[in-house]
């Protein structure tokens, strides 16, 4: 499988491109730098430079891959981040339109997964304040893709409560829209693992115009 992967370098994306080229999959790994020394060399690894704003370079870019998975994230320079990031999500959806590509998988929030009180995690009053503005802006992508993208297959990853570094297990629940509570109250997935679990998505599409969540 061809994948263009647009973040290739954040703390997810890079994890997301380590566990594709595990596969034997080519990854195509967009940056607006376009470097890619923060990813490991690999002679299926090609770097490219790439705005995601403009519709036209994303058209370009994903041209020729069977699966384009956004690693964006929101801009975290102090400033509302949901006008920019809803502006980079509709300009790569029109790019894809541009290109004929339909399959895209998108590494989503947690802050909209539902938890036991029926509210979106980001509405709960212990929600840590420093990521409310940057959840609010994810929770705002999905309701774009939900209510405007009925021409892709997308596919919207929300990881558990929390994700940091962490090992590779292999072994996760996989949920839709609720938040996924383990044993002692915790909500967590590595970030090795949901690499794990999207990839795993990219490659059996059985999640198509839905959200799903991954955590232990």
């Amino acid at each position: 499988m061809k994948i263009l992967l647009i973040g290739a370098t954040g703390m997810i994306g890079s994890r997301i491109a380590a566990e594709a080229l595990s596969r034997g999959h080519e990854v195509t790994a967009a940056t607006r730098s376009g470097s890619a020394a923060a990813l490991p060399e690999h002679p299926a690894l090609t770097p490219l430079t790439l705005d995601a704003s403009t519709p036209g370079k994303v058209a370009q870019a994903a041209a020729g891959h069977d699966a384009v998975i956004s690693a964006v994230s929101p801009p975290r320079d102090g400033s509302d981040p949901a006008a920019p990031l809803l502006a980079t999500y509709t300009s790569l959806v029109e790019g894809l339109r541009i290109a004929g590509a339909h399959r895209l998988l998108v590494v989503g929030g947690a802050g909209s997964l539902k938890t036991s009180s029926g509210r979106d995690r980001v509405d709960t009053p212990d929600f840590p304040a420093m990521y409310k503005a940057e959840s609010l802006a994810q929770r705002e992508v999905l309701r774009l893709l939900r209510a405007e993208v009925t021409d892709l297959n997308w596919t919207y990853v929300s990881p558990a409560d929390e994700i940091a570094p962490g090992e590779r297990t292999g072994t996760f629940r996989l949920g839709g829209d609720d938040m996924l509570i383990a044993a002692d109250g915790t909500s967590f997935i590595s970030a090795e693992d949901y690499a794990v679990a999207l990839v795993d998505e990219a490659e059996k599409s059985t999640a198509i115009r839905r959200r799903i969540t991954v955590a232990y």
